[in-house]
């Protein structure tokens, strides 16, 4: 399916004006934070390509789409501080719930706790948890402005990362999404593991300290 809409993406560009492609791109990266299974950063490496084979110009595809990322994480952001309690008080029967498992917010949250700006610097390049990570910095309370900045630096490195392969490799840009389809495994590998880790060494020291006051 993620391969039919990039097909389609690149077929309406094909026949697009320039300002209709830099359009097409906005609404990428912006729909792709409300939309995980869109395989936005595939279509943005795709304007490096275009951007290297001059159809495009390479400052505007970069500004707007790292503006686009901005402005849809803080969309997400948005609903996660205005609906948070709700979330919160209708765990069984929350809207939302139907698309993200409120597991996945409570595991959130706990990051937001021990980590917060740094989750959102990162979440470009955590693949999969983007949606779950903006709507739980929203309903961890975290601070508009700084959140905003957070954001915004990481979506221009991830963005000038994926725009710089596809100047680079060009006409092969297309192995741009089976490298970020194994990265993506590699990085949901590492996350449970971590999980898992942590789960194991709280209860081995819970196990020890329980052992230790029996003596």
């Amino acid at each position: 399916m993620a391969d039919q809409i990039i097909q389609n993406i690149v077929d309406w560009i094909s026949y697009a004006p320039p300002i209709g492609i830099y359009l097409i791109f906005l609404a990428v990266a912006y729909f792709e934070n409300l939309i995980p299974p869109m395989p936005g950063d595939v279509l943005v490496a795709f304007g490096g390509y275009l951007a290297a084979e001059g159809v495009i110009k390479l400052f505007p595809i970069w500004s707007l789409t790292i503006g686009a990322s901005v402005v849809g994480f803080m969309t997400m952001y948005w609903l996660g501080l205005r609906w948070g309690t709700q979330i919160e008080e209708n765990r069984e029967s929350h809207f939302i719930l139907r698309f993200i498992p409120y597991k996945y917010f409570k595991r959130g949250k706990l990051w937001m706790k021990r980590w917060g700006q740094g989750v959102v610097i990162a979440n470009r390049f955590l693949a999969g948890t983007r949606s779950v990570i903006s709507l739980t910095a929203g309903m961890s309370g975290l601070p508009i402005v700084p959140t905003v900045l957070s954001s915004l630096l990481s979506s221009i490195l991830w963005n000038s990362l994926l725009i710089g392969m596809g100047w680079i490799i060009r006409d092969n840009w297309p192995i741009i999404g089976d490298y970020l389809s194994n990265y993506g495994k590699i990085i949901l590998a590492l996350i449970i593991l971590f999980i898992v880790g942590k789960v194991y060494f709280s209860y081995s020291a819970k196990k020890t300290s329980n052992t230790n006051r029996g003596n």
